[in-house]
């Protein structure tokens, strides 16, 4: 029985995560190799291996063409795309096509079903923030790509690392407000805040970090898969440690710390 757990003291990303599983040994490769069986193109993965605060862990990044976009956003309301309202469709992906293209992949059923359930999960919060049909919901293509190959890459690194089951600490998050396209966004962002309802996972704020540092990605993964929170099990034997860093500045030492046990059934 292979354990994760999360220590999740200065919150969580995909980035964070799929850094933190390189860390303790995912092959890099072998998630590149699982990654191309989405048929995506137009993204870079990138890890280095660094210290931080002197500590070593790995830093990972999606490179997309044309930066980052923050998660999912409302139809037509996009700042800074000229899009005509007739054409929008050319420069998004709606859920239901990001649905159909996890289904249509050659990855494993256990991937496809977590991923669609994190991307579910997601679209739900931020159909309900916007207050559009979930239909509604998509993301622009930069977002979209960048998100896909996080949210797979996260489920694709567990069953390549053979997880068992996944605890985690309580998350930490900052506040104050994040600047994106749409103005600002107070912290925690309101998809994350959204995810909350109905869940009794444990957060932290921060007032002394003045920036997300569980993203909407984080959130969902946590909320889909970990199946339980609190301090570092007892009763199993810790065999390895690994650090994913983030990449905002938040101040202080910006890290997910990974923890593998082995407990014997």
């Amino acid at each position: 029985m292979r354990t994760l757990y999360l220590d999740a003291f200065s919150g969580i990303s995909g980035d964070m995560f799929l850094g933190a599983m390189l860390d303790l040994g995912l092959d890099f490769d072998a998630l590149e190799q699982e990654l191309a069986k989405l048929h995506v193109k137009g993204y870079h993965l990138t890890h280095q291996r660094l210290a931080k605060s002197s500590i070593y862990g790995t830093s990972f990044d999606v490179e997309v063409a044309g930066g980052k976009d923050h998660g999912f956003v409302e139809t037509h309301h996009h700042a800074g795309h000229t899009v005509a309202e007739g054409h929008h469709h050319h420069d998004a992906r709606h859920l239901n096509d990001i649905l159909a293209l996890i289904d249509a992949s050659e990855l494993s059923a256990t991937v496809i079903a977590h991923a669609k359930a994190i991307f579910m999960e997601i679209a739900q919060a931020e159909a309900t923030v916007h207050d559009m049909p979930l239909a509604e919901v998509h993301f622009h293509e930069v977002g979209a790509l960048d998100s896909i190959v996080d949210i797979v890459g996260c489920c694709v690194a567990l069953e390549l690392m053979k997880i068992d089951h996944i605890i985690a600490s309580p998350l930490t998050d900052g506040s104050g407000f994040i600047n994106v396209a749409h103005g600002q966004m107070p912290v925690p962002v309101p998809a994350v805040m959204q995810m909350r309802v109905g869940s009794q996972i444990p957060i932290n704020q921060r007032l002394d970090i003045h920036t997300e540092s569980i993203t909407p990605t984080g959130m969902g993964l946590v909320k889909t898969l970990v199946s339980e929170f609190g301090p570092l099990p007892a009763d199993a034997t810790p065999t390895k440690i690994g650090y994913g860093f983030g990449q905002r500045d938040t101040g202080g030492f910006n890290a997910l710390r990974a923890v593998l046990f082995e407990k014997k059934n």
